[in-house]
């Protein structure tokens, strides 16, 4: 194939960029960074990053739970915690407004100790014998807010880490306890056994005191495919270790030991799996044509594993979507399966009874402008098995946290408090049409008395991608840090979430009319909906603003290589943004599946009408005609890595581009921060950069 000189222009003018530790890539960044520091972090953004922190920071937050035992189990960061507690309580205790907590890993206390700050990444308890406490864990902890994390073994009764315990060296590495003795590990410590995609192409048991490569390969995948995962069901009566060769994003093989004997569940790849206790749950993304039955895209299938094992009969089809629907999440009680489902992107719950052949039932929900979502507090417990958690939310009404048995009704059990002052404004869901005619929703947060002029500043946030939904949610950092500001003449901005397609909020169809060459309709459709915005009188160019992160840092920089006359300033957060090499870095292999793979010459050739650092050199805008940019990553940043931000931005300087701005602060991770005020500074770095562009 005949590249264009721009590829390898791109290629050979900015690849120093790419030594994420190169210590003249380095000296670039600390340039940049100051300067936009510089211009940036005056009084008003010290107090922007103040107020957000302390919406952050905030005691009567709702300390979220996971019920394990008679335990409920929290992570909780604030003013006095920078790298936060991890702590329990029970329920009598947690019902109160300042429920008494024991603390089980202070991890300011453990840097002062150890001399490191490790961030809290996760636990996995061992499950005792019966009317046991539970009395072991694993921790994991991540030295720097990225992906790799250290896997440690920790006493729950002495509130430390076992001395010779389990010990797992920073690495992409997954465990979970098959007995006190033996775990179950994934890791990607070595480049013998790390796939393309930077995971771990094998699972081991690894028993106390064995050195992980010494220990027994149990299942393997092709260097080829994403990862090898899995885990160790410990259900009473199911144990088992169930196994996933992630072959790409969209398409895996299952499998579970049965008395020593490795079954895998014969389905088509694309078809996604889960085992629960007897059951076992297809969610196909095409349509599946199965003895005879008809699955659509986008159902969701249920069958005993033991009979699909034996005979591949299916039960039941539980859930079917229609035009206006899909589904979002599921979760089992002792009896019952709970589906939330989005209709034109509201929330549904269905109900489905295990024991009255699948009968189904709708919980009644009052307000479509609200998300709704519900969990299964704990299905092993004897007395409250059909016991779920449900939180309410929406962008003006603070979360609140019901507790409910299924058939009755869920009772309030926390409150968020208003953390801005959302009065006046209100909610409200328009749709725009697409280049190809597709509808395509979004929300506006907009005062009740907007006037519609084109003179307000207005914030559209969007991602489109990985069939990832976009809901309504109380953000309270976005309300303090975006909502509360006000223009000269008293004007509220207005916020816009987008549901663009590549999403899920229509499910797998939606999802896949975006992928690979169908990448363009994403960005028509983000497209679309800033026109629909000034067609409607609500803005005009100059006060119009977007955001985006990861893929919809893709997004935001297809927005200002091809749409820069859409927008007056665009934030671009941990983006990817040159599609020629983005396989070559971090974990880009494993996205080949959504995007396409540059080494497949009929591949690049759609790659590179989405690659943003390419379309720079073929699009005839003159230099004041783009938008005022903020680049921003982390040097971190081990998912996606910090190299594609810094050559998009180095590009649009060296074009002369003089409104461009980068940040790469050197920790956090692809999340962009590590605690509340890395967080609070973060978020506002882009709503200030963004707010003082369109105001």
């Amino acid at each position: 194939m005949t590249e264009h000189v721009s590829d390898t222009a791109t290629a050979d003018a900015y690849s120093w960029l790419e030594g994420t530790h190169d210590e003249k890539a380095l000296a670039w960044v600390r340039q940049h960074t100051e300067r936009t520091e510089a211009e940036l972090y005056d009084d008003a953004f010290r107090q922007s990053v103040q107020q957000i922190k302390t919406v952050l920071d905030a005691q009567d937050r709702i300390p979220m739970v996971n019920k394990r035992g008679e335990h409920y189990y929290n992570f909780w960061r604030d003013s006095q915690h920078r790298l936060g507690l991890w702590r329990r309580t029970d329920w009598e205790s947690y019902l109160t407004d300042e429920p008494q907590w024991e603390i089980l890993l202070d991890l300011d206390a453990l840097a002062l100790a150890e001399g490191r700050e490790w961030h809290f990444a996760g636990s996995a308890l061992l499950r005792p014998d019966n009317n046991e406490p539970y009395r072991r864990a694993l921790v994991r902890l991540s030295p720097d807010g990225g992906d790799q994390v250290r896997i440690r073994e920790f006493d729950l009764e002495s509130k430390t880490f076992v001395q010779d315990g389990f010990d797992l060296p920073v690495a992409k590495t997954q465990a979970s306890w098959i007995d006190p003795d033996t775990l179950l590990v994934g890791t990607a410590s070595s480049d013998q056994f790390t796939t393309r995609s930077t995971y771990a192409s094998t699972l081991r048991k690894v028993g106390r005191g064995m050195d992980i490569e010494a220990a027994p390969i149990i299942f393997e995948v092709g260097k080829e495919h994403v990862a090898a995962f899995g885990y160790y069901d410990s259900t009473p009566g199911y144990q088992r270790i169930v196994t996933t060769d992630a072959i790409d994003f969209y398409n895996s093989k299952t499998g579970v030991f049965i008395d020593g004997v490795h079954r895998e569940l014969q389905v088509p790849t694309d078809v996604s799996v889960s085992l629960h206790r007897q059951w076992v749950l297809f969610a196909p993304r095409t349509d599946w044509e199965h003895q005879g039955q008809l699955i659509p895209a986008g159902a969701l299938a249920i069958a005993s594993l033991e009979v699909f094992l034996d005979t591949g009969a299916v039960d039941q089809v539980v859930f079917t979507p229609d035009a206006h629907t899909a589904l979002e999440s599921l979760s089992f009680t002792a009896n019952y399966l709970l589906l939330t489902v989005l209709h034109d992107v509201a929330s549904q719950v269905r109900i489905i009874d295990l024991n009255a052949g699948f009968a189904q039932s709708e919980m009644p929900l009052e307000d479509r402008m609200l998300s709704v979502s519900v969990a299964a507090v704990d299905d092993e417990d004897q007395a409250h098995g059909d016991d779920y958690w449900m939180t309410i939310t929406g962008f003006t009404t603070p979360t609140t946290l019901l507790r409910g048995e299924v058939g009755k009704q869920a009772v309030a059990i926390k409150k968020s408090p208003d953390r801005f002052d959302a009065q006046g404004f209100e909610v409200t869901q328009h749709f725009a049409t697409s280049a190809d005619g597709t509808r395509v929703p979004y929300f506006q947060v907009a005062d009740r008395d907007l006037e519609f002029d084109g003179m307000n500043p207005v914030l559209m946030d969007g991602y489109g991608g990985f069939q990832h939904s976009m809901t309504p949610g109380y953000a309270a950092a976005m309300g303090t840090g975006w909502l509360s500001h006000r223009t000269s003449d008293g004007r509220k901005p207005v916020y816009v979430m987008t549901n663009i397609r590549g999403g899920g909020e229509y499910g797998p169809d939606w999802h896949r009319a975006a992928l690979r060459e169908n990448r363009h309709r994403a960005y028509e459709d983000f497209a679309a909906i800033a026109q629909d915005l000034v067609a409607r009188g609500v803005t005009t160019r100059a006060h119009l603003a977007a955001t985006g992160r990861s893929n919809g840092g893709l997004l935001m920089g297809n927005m200002i290589a091809g749409y820069p006359q859409l927008f007056g300033a665009i934030s671009c957060g941990v983006p990817l943004l040159d599609m020629k090499r983005y396989t070559q870095l971090a974990a880009g292999h494993s996205w080949i599946a959504e995007y396409g793979d540059p080494d497949v010459p009929e591949d690049w050739k759609f790659l590179r009408t989405f690659s943003p650092v390419h379309r720079l050199s073929d699009q005839h805008h003159a230099a004041d005609d783009y938008p005022a940019s903020l680049i921003w990553t982390t040097t971190s940043d081990d998912r996606v890595g910090p190299s594609q931000a810094r050559i998009m931005a180095a590009k649009m300087m060296d074009m002369g581009i003089e409104n461009v701005r980068y940040h790469e602060p050197e920790s956090g991770g692809h999340a962009g921060s590590t605690d509340n005020e890395s967080t609070a500074k973060m978020l506002a770095t882009s709503y200030e950069f963004l707010w003082r562009q369109v105001r």
